[in-house]
Formats: C-alpha cells, structure tokens, sequence
C-alpha cells in the first residue's frame, strides 16, 4: 500500500471517528432546534432573565480615535408577556452599577466613583418599559423610563423578537431578544470627562428570557 493511500485511509478513518464522537456527544435536537417569531404561539405569563444568556453592552467615543466598549456583568428583570404580543406586553430590567466592566480595572473604579456612577449611592440602574411602537413584523421601538442616580429619564430602543421554543436543554419556554439605542449621558448628570469622552451612550442588548414555573 503506497503513501498516499495509507493517508487517504487514515484522514477517512479519522472523519468517521469525528463524526460518530459528534453523535454521541451532541444532543439531535441542538442541531436541528428552530425558534418561532409568531408572537401568538407564546404562552402568556411571567418570564424572568436568564443570567447567563444576556448580555448589555455600551460603547462611547473615546477623544475621536474609537467607541470605547464597556459592559455590566450582573442584571436581572421580568417580562410579563400577554396576549397580543409586543403591543400588550412589559418589562422591567434591574442592573447592577457596580458590575461595570471596562476591562482597566483602574478606569472601572474611577466610573464607580462618586464622580460618575456612584455605586456607594446609587447602586442600581433601573429601566421600565412604557410604551412599544410596532415598526414592522417582530420589531419595534420599546420606550421606558430609565433611571441612573435617581435621575429618570425616557429612553427608546429598536427591539426584535427573535423567537420562541422551549430551550432543547432546559426544556423550559424561552423567548430571545435584541436591542439596541442611543441616549445624552448628560442627561443623567454624568457628564464627567468631557468632552474627551463622549456625551452619546449606543446601548446594546441581547437577551433570553424563561417562563417562570406556575407559582414561581
């Protein structure tokens, strides 16, 4: 048998291997899972964040040369889900202040100073949905009121539902969302280091949420 056969076989012998591993390993349903953007084959009731499937992101100009990326690592909130979709539905998002991550630890302590977001003072950042405007088929722009240092003010997201299925791990409902949005830092009394740093905050938001168990 020359070479080249021996390494023919071989590679062969290797892909079986790969492929049967796979199969073994990865549940069917993950490969084959599909999610539903029919907003009326969601069962109504409460949802709540899954932690580890959400993800709220921020960027700002930084002296012209880039948008500095930052993010918060710890959030939680609801979304109460009621017939008739985007249009009769509400939600409510609790983030941690002092998670704020920049990734310069010397910089994550200065935003969490009392000359920017003061976690000592004001350790929450609050948003609650208002009002949705549909735009178009499994999207919309979601207003809320958003509060940073006891500071209220609205703020409107483009939002699209991504879908629907229960989760082929968790068995559990799970719906999934993308948003995003621009709002004046100033506006919240945080206009700290400008204008070297910008005054425009671009949000962006990925999110899963799960029904919550009946008398959960």
């Amino acid at each position: 048998m020359s070479t080249l056969t021996l390494r023919a076989t071989f590679v062969r012998a290797l892909l079986s291997a790969t492929l049967l591993t796979a199969t073994a390993c990865t549940p069917v349903q993950v490969l084959t899972h599909s999610v539903s953007q029919n907003e009326a084959r969601v069962p109504p009731g409460r949802y709540e964040i899954d932690p580890d499937h959400c993800s709220i992101t921020f960027d700002i100009d930084h002296f012209k040369y880039s948008r500095f990326t930052a993010r918060f690592d710890r959030k939680k909130g609801e979304l109460d889900w009621n017939e008739g979709g985007l249009d009769k539905s509400t939600t409510s998002v609790t983030i941690d202040a002092a998670s704020i991550d920049t990734n310069v630890p010397l910089l994550d302590k200065m935003v969490k100073g009392n000359s920017m977001l003061d976690v000592e003072r004001y350790p929450q950042i609050r948003f609650a949905s208002t009002r949705f405007e549909r735009t178009g088929e499994s999207r919309g722009t979601l207003t809320g009121d958003l509060t940073i240092r006891d500071i209220t003010q609205p703020v409107t997201l483009d939002v699209t539902f991504n879908g629907f299925a229960p989760d082929p791990l968790t068995k559990k409902d799970t719906l999934g969302f993308s948003a995003e949005g621009h709002f004046s830092r100033a506006r919240f009394g945080l206009a700290t280091w400008y204008p070297a740093v910008g005054d425009d905050i671009h949000v962006r938001i990925q999110a899963e949420f799960v029904k919550t168990p009946a008398g959960g």
